[in-house]
């Protein structure tokens, strides 16, 4: 069962084919091209959102940000803007966020993230684990989900360790109500291991990989695809 998809950027070069983000977003994170990209990226997520809710197959949608994008003091206008120049559902909008990314200044992340939260946006804790994770900003920031990192689910069926992690992390989860996403689920034995738990969300190559958006909207949404033809 589809609950939700994440919008990913790559970039297709002229002459290198298809380059992966591991090469060019730290390049674009050492100045404002990152929040040229970003706002370019919620832009045409926005646009796709519209472009379901036409067609009736709501469907939410994940998309990172950069830390030097959200850190900026004009982070929630820009994005209020965005929807509002899209009509976009905010409640449709999942915007994923680091834990390095919100300890800078918790106090500004948690004014910040409240207030798009105010607006119907919701926000997910990417790659947690792999961070700070400390329970006492866990609880202060306006948070609905948390990603398990990948690291973590890769090993969980041999690692007594890892899967320890796991349920560390969904108990905690658990009593918050939040809900979680594993990353990574690649292997029947990974799926498995979750079966046996909690109501988690599987992301990962056993359910389907990265493809260019159009080829996507094919399989899953036809008519989205027919109505922009």
């Amino acid at each position: 069962q589809l609950v939700g998809a994440e919008a990913l950027v790559r970039w297709a070069h002229p002459e290198r084919g298809l380059v992966p983000p591991a090469v060019f977003v730290p390049v674009a994170e050492m100045s404002d091209l990152v929040v040229a990209l970003d706002r370019w990226m919620l832009a045409q997520v926005c646009q796709l959102l519209v472009r379901l809710d036409r067609q009736g197959q709501a469907l939410r949608m994940s998309v990172n940000i950069s830390p030097r994008h959200f850190q900026r003091s004009d982070f929630v206008e820009s994005v209020r803007l965005l929807l509002a120049d899209s009509g976009a559902d905010p409640t449709r909008l999942m915007l994923e966020v680091t834990e390095g990314m919100v300890m800078g200044d918790l106090a500004d992340a948690v004014s910040k993230m409240t207030e798009l939260s105010a607006m119907g946006l919701h926000f997910s804790m990417d790659d947690f684990g792999t961070g700070y994770s400390s329970l006492a900003y866990l609880k202060r920031l306006p948070i609905s989900e948390l990603k398990i990192d990948k690291s973590f689910v890769q090993d969980v069926t041999t690692n007594p360790q890892d899967a320890a992690l796991v349920d560390t992390i969904l108990a905690v989860a658990r009593q918050l109500h939040l809900q979680v996403v594993a990353e990574g689920v690649e292997t029947r034995e990974q799926a498995a291991f979750f079966d046996q738990r909690d109501d988690v969300v599987r992301q990962g190559y056993l359910y389907g990989r990265p493809e260019p958006l159009e080829a996507w909207l094919a399989r899953w949404a036809p008519s989205a695809q027919d109505s922009q033809a």
